[in-house]
């Protein structure tokens, strides 16, 4: 295990009776990056996270924050002070007040920030004396967002943080957690649905599908790594089974053979072969990338 990761995985397996919600998943979160996960409902994002956090048990393999296990000892609970979660459902305590919950949480953390309290209870335009049962979704998701931040975590774990905002609200918390990462040293794991939140705000990728791995790396890297070629020919495109490495998938429409691969230079070497007309090759877009890395097969 790295001491440059925040979160690594190796060969995670975790089974619920019969089903195999993580199928050997190998994870790599790099200590200061926002890394966003992205998967198809069922992919095993929640698994995974309840697994870093020890609220589940992997069946097989390894998880590790900060190159610690999150067992159920003294080691695990040091880490996980280090840790600041948000889940899907923001659960909160509704019979409190927002000053109440605030003051609740503060003395279990002892590197709690006053300072960031007081910066995001105005950010946020929070009103100590409401009542958290009174709040709006959005309302709900800026507290649970301070509760985090304000403890002083080096790794912040968000589940779907903008689920059921509106546009605006959104792009606070976006902005929030972009900022907060500029002026503190932290790193933000979160999963989504939003490709374009993890396109706007992060800048590492984990697509998992099926419980494993399908692509991961830095999103700058992916994008000049990734390329969509399209070959062109005179009459019907050919059965063509690539043995270039690299490929990720091949399509065949009429006369063109589109391919996603990962090293063109050695794709298009190999497909002169089939005399093509034309070969075109363009950079591929997140969102291009995790619909095809998902994709079932015809």
């Amino acid at each position: 295990m790295s001491n440059d990761l925040a979160i690594e995985t190796v060969d995670l397996w975790k089974r619920y009776d019969d089903v195999d919600a993580l199928r050997g998943l190998d994870l790599q979160v790099p200590a200061g990056s926002i890394c966003g996960f992205l998967g198809r409902n069922g992919a095993g994002k929640t698994t995974t996270i309840k697994v870093l956090l020890g609220m589940a048990r992997a069946t097989k393999g390894e998880a590790r924050i900060f190159g610690v296990a999150p067992a159920a000892d003294a080691r695990g609970a040091a880490v996980r002070q280090r840790i600041g979660f948000v889940s899907d459902e923001k659960d909160l305590y509704d019979y409190m007040t927002v000053g109440e919950i605030i003051a609740f949480t503060r003395p279990f953390f002892p590197k709690w920030r006053r300072d960031l309290e007081e910066k995001y209870v105005a950010k946020f335009e929070l009103s100590l004396h409401r009542d958290i049962k009174a709040l709006s979704r959005g309302t709900r998701t800026k507290l649970a967002l301070l509760l985090a931040l304000c403890r002083g975590a080096e790794l912040l774990i968000l589940d779907e943080p903008t689920a059921g905002l509106d546009p605006a609200m959104a792009e606070d918390v976006l902005q929030a957690l972009v900022g907060h990462v500029a002026s503190e040293e932290m790193t933000v794991f979160f999963s989504s649905h939003q490709i374009s939140e993890i396109d706007q705000i992060a800048d590492h990728v984990a697509i998992i599908d099926r419980g494993r791995m399908v692509i991961s790396g830095s999103l700058d890297e992916l994008r000049d790594r990734y390329q969509r070629v399209q070959l062109v020919f005179a009459g019907d495109a050919p059965k063509a089974d690539p043995k270039a490495p690299g490929v990720v998938r091949v399509q065949r429409q009429g006369r063109v053979l589109t391919i996603l691969t990962r090293d063109r230079e050695a794709l298009v070497a190999e497909s002169r072969a089939w005399s093509p007309v034309s070969i075109d090759s363009s950079p591929v877009s997140l969102k291009e990338l995790f619909l095809e890395s998902v994709k079932t097969e015809d």
